[in-house]
């Protein structure tokens, strides 16, 4: 390294209990607005932020993160035939979207330049996650570029340990960790949470935030004392509020229909009644002469936008009136129904007011599981849930090009609600797949497809050990008056302050997600949620229980059955047979799918359960020692002048010398009484070791013919 390149290097490190993080810049990457390499351990990740010099004309902030997993890094050569990076892996699109979700709230209003954040995975020790690092190293990047950030923010993950806290835990840390906490947030409040738990209580959940969110106080003075050192000139530029005039003139002349039209019960409706008044205020309020009308007709609907938001939020947090009627902790009428379709193996239909889902279950061989490419350090799942979201569940016609990003996120959050009540796999050794088809949409179909997935479970008979719900509850802040809402639809998803989605059996919290549209939330609010989400919990696995209380004990007619038989090491080889022989002719035989693992247990996979038993009862057969005094019925497979070998079963033969073909009569050729391909009944005389080959002696019973079943 040069002097110059040296001197323009800069490093700043926060210190977390034992884990030391270093945030680095002026090294890499020095034609981005800002770039950061953060470490920890031996897991780097460049992360940089570039904000264009133009403006878009959208309505939106148009925020882009990409995170980019360089096999590389894990020391790995991608699999498959083509021998580089493609689509993003599932954790790389869910570590995105965890650092969009606290990085968008904090923008000025109206801001609409392309912003685009990329981290790029340098390096993992499998020891140290990325995800929150990649995190840290946004809002580090932001808050160097110059960009109009509001931040910074810092995030942590929370562990714990032989019951005692721990930030930033190792993966070895979280085998054994009942929860598994991302937070993000400011200095002042949390904003973004997301966590996976073993069923604990919303007190540990609560205690486990205060502990995050002192981590990222930290992070947060460090990040903006080695901002305010080298970060470059803020970037000007002034909120782009609606027009106040316009706002005012909507008021006065529209505020009672626009309340009557948001007050609509149905969704459709409601939105038919708000759109004709919309119709009719752009109508009334014509663009001025000389003035562009597209331009003026633009600034109409943004003023109509804002007083409608106004208006409905003003109606939920101050009169405390929901836009469908519904009491704060109300929810929607709910109805569950399982064996919905026939010829799959598990199926739950689970409705919530004007939200429908239905989830299908598949259940598979070991072959089945999912194999991971990528930098996680989980090389496999035999248990997997896919959320699928369609246009038409929302009335709309559109596209359908596989799942976005929208669909992975919300299809991870449900997979990891219900996998602390999955059976382990020596107990029940299927792979499971859920499919969540959303079929209506008004709020959360994300919880509704965790309700309908344990259903779908249940009417399986896969024992799970307790039946899991979800909720999701909301937040509208007006000033000091705030009220926290249950079951949110979407239209107070849409024009509220928070989206936090609960899920868990009644013994305690298996999932949870939070996003925040404002700067954060007090722990007040955090804990007023938590109680009325525990109530609304409860609440749905009673109305599921009606449908269904506890798993099957029988698998469906057309579910696979899976029957395993223990293989002593010494005839593993025998039920495999030369070159794969054996096995092959017993899975065509019996039309199923075998597999045998390194401990010498053999799964018997079939669709048809009979034949499933016939196949194991061939295994035992095949590995049991053939012992003296037993008759066996066999096939001739060769001839001597000394006698006939007899196949008693794959791999093992047995000789009927010549003697012993006669019956007491004196026999000059072998083929006076057998001839190869006879079916005969034999006994076995004796089974003798010679040179480390087993010699079993017969003696023939009688002759069955050629075409006697064996």
């Amino acid at each position: 390294m040069t002097e110059q390149a040296a001197a323009q290097t800069s490093t700043t490190t926060i210190q977390i209990g034992d884990k030391t993080i270093t945030l680095e810049t002026g090294r890499l990457a020095k034609q981005a607005d800002g770039a950061v390499l953060v470490r920890s351990g031996d897991t780097m990740v460049l992360v940089t932020a570039v904000v264009s010099k133009n403006e878009r004309n959208v309505d939106f902030f148009p925020l882009t993160v990409d995170i980019e997993e360089g096999m590389y890094a894990a020391g790995k050569i991608p699999g498959g035939f083509i021998k580089k990076e493609g689509r993003a892996s599932e954790q790389a699109i869910l570590t995105a979207r965890l650092t969009d979700r606290p990085v968008r709230p904090l923008w000025p209003k109206g801001f609409n330049k392309e912003t685009h954040l990329v981290a790029t995975v340098l390096s993992v020790d499998k020891t140290n996650p990325y995800d929150v690092l990649a995190i840290l190293g946004a809002s580090a990047a932001l808050s160097i570029s110059g960009a109009p950030f509001a931040g910074p923010i810092g995030a942590v993950r929370v562990g714990q340990v032989d019951g005692a806290w721990v930030v930033n835990p190792t993966y070895a840390d979280l085998e054994s960790s009942p929860i598994n906490l991302i937070v993000a947030g400011t200095a002042d409040a949390i904003s973004m949470v997301e966590a996976g738990c073993k069923e604990v209580s919303e007190s540990d959940i609560l205690a486990a935030l205060d502990v995050a969110h002192a981590a990222i106080k930290v992070q947060v003075a460090a990040i903006s004392q080695w901002a305010s050192e080298i970060g470059k000139p803020p970037m000007q530029f002034e909120e782009r509020l609606p027009d106040r005039t316009l706002v005012d003139r909507i008021k006065a002349g529209f505020a009672a229909e626009i309340l009557q039209g948001v007050s609509v019960l149905e969704k459709h409706a409601r939105s038919a009644a708000v759109a004709e008044v919309k119709q009719r205020v752009v109508a009334a309020l014509q663009a001025p002469e000389g003035a562009d009308a597209v331009t003026h007709g633009a600034a109409v609907s943004k003023a109509f936008d804002a007083v409608e938001k106004e208006v409905v939020r003003k109606r939920i947090a101050i009169d405390k009136v929901r836009p469908d009627g519904r009491a704060q902790d109300e929810i929607r009428t709910v109805t569950a129904e399982v064996g919905v379709t026939p010829r799959t193996h598990g199926s739950g239909l689970f409705t919530r007011g004007q939200t429908q889902v239905m989830t299908l279950l598949t259940l598979g061989a070991s072959r089945d599981e999912q194999r991971i490419d990528g930098l996680s350090v989980e090389e496999s799942k035999q248990f997997m849930h896919h959320y699928k979201f369609p246009p038409f569940c929302v009335g709309e016609a559109g596209f359908m090009r596989g799942p976005g990003r929208r669909e992975i996120g919300h299809g991870a959050l449900a997979e990891r609600a219900l996998v602390p009540v999955v059976p382990e796999h020596a107990d029940f050794p299927y792979t499971i797949r859920l499919v969540s088809e959303t079929l209506e949409s008004n709020g959360s179909s994300s919880m509704a497809s965790v309700c309908a997935s344990t259903l779908a479970m249940m009417d399986a008979g896969v024992p799970i050990k307790r039946p899991v719900a979800g909720i999701a509850m909301g937040l509208v802040k007006e000033m000091d008056e705030y009220i926290v809402l249950t079951d949110i639809a979407g239209v107070e998803d849409h024009l509220g302050d928070m989206d936090f989605k609960v899920a868990g059996t009644a013994e305690g919290i298996t999932a949870l997600q939070m996003d925040i549209k404002i700067k954060g939330v007090t722990s007040g609010i955090m804990r007023d949620a938590m109680e009325q989400a525990r109530k609304a919990r409860l609440f749905i696995l009673d109305k599921m229980a009606e449908s269904i209380a506890v798993p099957r004990t029988e698998l469906k007619e057309f579910a696979p059955r899976i029957i395993t038989v223990k293989v002593a090491n010494d005839k593993i080889g025998a039920v495999i047979g030369k070159g794969g022989e054996t096995i092959r002719g017993l899975e065509a035989e019996f039309d199923c799918t075998i597999e045998i693992d390194d401990e010498g247990f053999a799964k018997v996979f079939a669709t048809d359960g009979r034949l499933g038993e016939a196949c194991a009862e061939r295994i035992r057969s095949i590995t049991k020692d053939i012992e003296p005094g037993e008759i066996i019925v066999g096939r001739v497979v060769s001839t001597t002048n000394f006698g006939a070998f007899v196949n008693l079963k794959p791999g093992t033969d047995g000789l009927v010398h010549i003697s012993k073909l006669g019956a007491g009569r004196r026999v000059d050729t072998v083929e006076e009484v057998v001839e190869r391909g006879d079916v005969v009944k034999v006994e076995v005389l004796d089974v003798a070791i010679q040179g480390g080959k087993e010699k079993i002696s017969l003696r023939l019973i009688e002759k069955l013919g050629d075409e006697a079943e064996q």
